[in-house]
């Protein structure tokens, strides 16, 4: 009876949507929130409009999701936008990460370009950033998560996505798509970014 009288109803928990349509990545958070929220999808809601990400920041575009779905549905609502910041680069492909070979252009595409660019250079330092922003009772509030590393000289691997491939974490001699998701999740900018935005969530219940 007591683990009865501990869960909360449903209809009593507050809905914080996730600014995605991916249900694997609002499974997770939901997992990490337990019962203090219910996640729901971009889909969930039925926000099928593309959101233009015209912000020249992380933060900028994170925003602009966020906002779009307090505004246009009444929900509370959370969004994260992710770089790659090169620092041979001066922090190039930063917001334009998935445009980096052109509006179309696709994760062999985007490293290439990337490898070629580097050409040869020692200077392979990088990191990768996820801005959340999370928008409750109108209040706006930032979240930051940092993984830094280096490009590595080829690519390696084949689990993960985008730049997974040719990014070695700081500590790390294999390259994120050699890694597990549960490796890659415990160090990578989203799984810090992603933890820090729950904690900010539980302290609040």
């Amino acid at each position: 009876m007591e683990t009865t009288k501990e869960m909360k109803n449903p209809e009593e928990r507050p809905v914080l949507v996730f600014a995605t349509h991916n249900p694997n990545k609002a499974r997770e958070v939901q997992q990490m929130l337990g019962e203090a929220y219910i996640i729901k999808t971009l889909t969930d809601i039925g926000c099928h409009e593309p959101i233009p990400e015209t912000a020249e920041t992380l933060e900028g575009n994170a925003r602009i999701k966020a906002m779009h779905v307090v505004e246009q549905f009444g929900l509370d609502c959370f969004a994260d936008d992710t770089g790659l910041e090169v620092d041979a680069l001066n922090g190039k492909p930063g917001v334009r990460t998935a445009r980096y070979a052109g509006e179309d252009a696709d994760a062999a595409q985007n490293m290439a370009k990337l490898l070629d660019a580097l050409g040869g250079t020692a200077q392979r330092s990088a990191q990768f950033r996820t801005s959340i922003c999370l928008v409750r009772d109108g209040v706006i509030e930032r979240v930051e998560g940092i993984c830094k590393g280096r490009i590595a000289d080829q690519r390696s691997g084949a689990e993960g996505f985008g730049y997974d491939p040719v990014f070695i974490p700081e500590g790390e001699t294999r390259t994120f798509a050699e890694m597990d998701s549960a490796e890659k999740n415990a160090i990578s900018h989203r799984g810090i970014a992603i933890r820090r935005m729950v904690e900010t969530l539980l302290a609040s219940q």
